[in-house]
């Protein structure tokens, strides 16, 4: 019988040596292709100007990745060299090294807002901004008025002023658009008036259809030299705009602070909270109406009057739809 020739010795080791470097190749890969350690998704954050070296130490440390020498060999050999963006950032559970990488040199930046809701007044706009535990640094009250109310992205570590500078600069950006473009023959004469009235529509008006109705309502009133009697402006200097949480005294009504227009004509001395762009584009292109007066109407909305006669029929109105509610 013949016998088998043996593979030479030399085979052998090329095809040991051959599964030894598929092995190895497919550990390299799957090192940096395969699911990774985060057992839930978690935030990281990118500092201005960090290395890769930096990155994947940080990287390590919070447990998205299993060691930074090898996410940095593995990141020099299969990825593209992409740049590293500062910021903030979600990775998801169980990311790949890859996925890691790419994340951080994405502009997916992960979304963080401070909203400021239209009429906020500016003692609520520094507590939000104070309460925000993202942001640092300090922040004094700002002016009121000068926010635009909107809601506005920050990163993770970022200064309080910094965003409030954000939320000024839109207030000044939106002014400085809307005001040529006001109708002809309106009551204010400067942007900085346009600002006050608005303030005063923002916060006599929730609905947001009647801002043109009540600008124009006011903007007769100051045509005509009346008291514009809103009482918001009797509410700000006690509260600062926050919410009185009561009647309102008959010594208040009366009080001389340069703010109460029951007890003076003309504007207030300043804004009594943070107007909204649609208020402001109401005051700037107001209703074409005689209205003088309005009330409530028991729908959230208000009743207007050209006459005192008129107004005083809207208020026994809205007297008789109180007392069937049971509130007086």
């Amino acid at each position: 019988m013949a016998r088998r020739r043996a593979a030479p010795r030399g085979c052998l080791y090329a095809v040991l040596l051959a599964g030894v470097v598929a092995v190895a190749i497919g550990w390299f890969l799957y090192g940096w292709y395969g699911a990774g350690p985060l057992p839930r998704d978690q935030s990281f954050v990118v500092p201005r100007g960090a290395s890769l070296f930096t990155i994947a130490d940080k990287l390590e440390k919070e447990g998205a990745i299993r060691s930074a020498s090898a996410f940095r060999l593995r990141a020099k050999v299969l990825s593209g060299g992409g740049e590293l963006k500062a910021g903030e950032f979600l990775l998801p559970k169980g990311a790949s090294s890859a996925r890691v990488l790419a994340i951080v040199e994405s502009s997916d930046f992960l979304n963080r807002l401070v909203t400021v809701p239209e009429g906020m007044p500016a003692i609520m706009v520094y507590e939000r901004l104070k309460a925000q535990d993202q942001l640092i640094g300090y922040v004094t009250v700002p002016a009121e008025g000068s926010v635009l109310p909107d809601s506005y992205g920050f990163e993770r570590g970022e200064s309080r002023q910094a965003v409030l500078a954000r939320m000024q600069g839109a207030m000044k950006r939106t002014l400085a658009e809307l005001w040529p473009k006001r109708a002809s023959g309106i009551a204010v004469s400067t942007p900085e008036q346009a600002l006050v009235l608005a303030s005063i529509v923002e916060k006599e008006t929730g609905k947001p259809s009647e801002r043109p109705m009540v600008a124009g309502l006011y903007s007769n009133r100051l045509r005509q030299g009346m008291r514009l009697q809103a009482d918001p402006t009797i509410i700000y200097p006690i509260t600062r705009g926050k919410p009185l949480g009561r009647r309102i005294l008959h010594s208040e009504i009366v009080a001389v602070n340069g703010y109460n227009t029951y007890a003076m004509t003309g504007l207030p001395k300043g804004p009594i909270t943070n107007p909204s762009r649609a208020s402001i584009e109401a005051v700037l292109n107001p209703a074409k109406t005689k209205a003088l007066y309005m009330v409530a109407d028991g729908t959230g909305g208000h009743a207007f009057a050209a006459t005192l006669d008129e107004h005083n029929r809207n208020v026994a109105k809205w007297f008789a739809i109180r007392r069937k509610r049971g509130e007086i």
